[in-house]
């Protein structure tokens, strides 16, 4: 049976690691780069239909990532895994609460589910203060489910020992916060014609693919486009580090965006 997938369109809210680009206090010349591409929020993407709009994960940054895009509308937020780093902006979705009159729905296994409810008591309390969040939680395992016309279909990686969600979405297909992925998921990938992974930095790290991985893991997957997200200061500048990629990768920057039509 063939699936039919609309026209989505991607943007890069951030593509920064936990620290964000610059870092605090750092007197590196990256941090203290010009370049506006060296300028990178917590990782986070916008996925848009032209009738449904979700964000993976809501940052530290979250509040100022919506503003910068001009989003005035987000039908739903699919979480990768409970790092505070991709989690800690949940309370800002309140404001679309607000203008929408309903809850947000929000998609996660069940670990995430667990953390979300730690961190955020107060939005799941039996009596919640007017003006909390309103949250719907939607336990999601690796099963594809819809939201709105968008088809997801998570792919579980690990971060170390920690089981994360990538997500593909038609050909595109969006993971960070890895450094292995299993075999029977990465036949869930291949067929993508575009694939974001985390490159962390040139050395290796113990929970995510430095740049040489990224690279291998691409090549061995056969996508014809990568972009590289979660990226640390140590890395180095952008345009340095994206002249010697190989033909068909990138490093993802804020703000760019992509078309997949299919």
């Amino acid at each position: 049976m063939n699936v039919q997938f609309p026209s989505i369109k991607i943007s890069f809210l951030g593509s920064g690691t936990s620290s964000g680009v610059p870092m605090i206090a750092c007197p590196c010349p990256v941090c203290h780069s010009a370049d506006k591409k060296d300028k990178r929020l917590r990782s986070s993407i916008l996925v848009e239909s032209s009738t449904t709009r979700i964000v993976v994960d809501t940052t530290p940054d979250f509040r100022y990532q919506m503003l910068r895009a001009n989003v005035t509308k987000l039908d739903a937020v699919l979480f990768t895994h409970p790092h505070k780093d991709h989690i800690a902006g949940l309370d800002d979705i309140r404001a679309f609460n607000f203008f929408s009159g309903k809850p947000m729905p929000v998609f996660a296994n069940e670990m995430t589910q667990e953390v979300i409810i730690r961190e955020f008591p107060y939005a799941f309390t039996d009596f919640r203060y007017p003006g909390v969040p309103e949250i719907q939680l939607n336990t999601i395992a690796t099963d594809p489910f819809m939201i709105g016309d968008i088809r997801v279909e998570p792919v579980q990686v690990w971060h170390l020992k920690m089981p994360v969600l990538g997500f593909r979405f038609g050909a595109f297909t969006y993971i960070t916060d890895a450094n292995r992925i299993d075999e029977l998921e990465k036949q869930k990938i291949k067929g993508s014609e575009i694939i974001v992974l985390n490159a962390l930095r040139r050395e290796k790290h113990i929970s995510h693919f430095n740049l040489d991985e990224a690279i291998l893991m691409t090549h061995e997957l056969g996508v014809p486009a990568a972009y590289f997200t979660h990226i640390s200061h140590q890395l180095g500048k952008h345009a340095d580090v994206e002249s010697e990629l190989p033909e068909g990768i990138y490093l993802a920057y804020d703000g760019l965006r992509l078309t997949v039509d299919r």
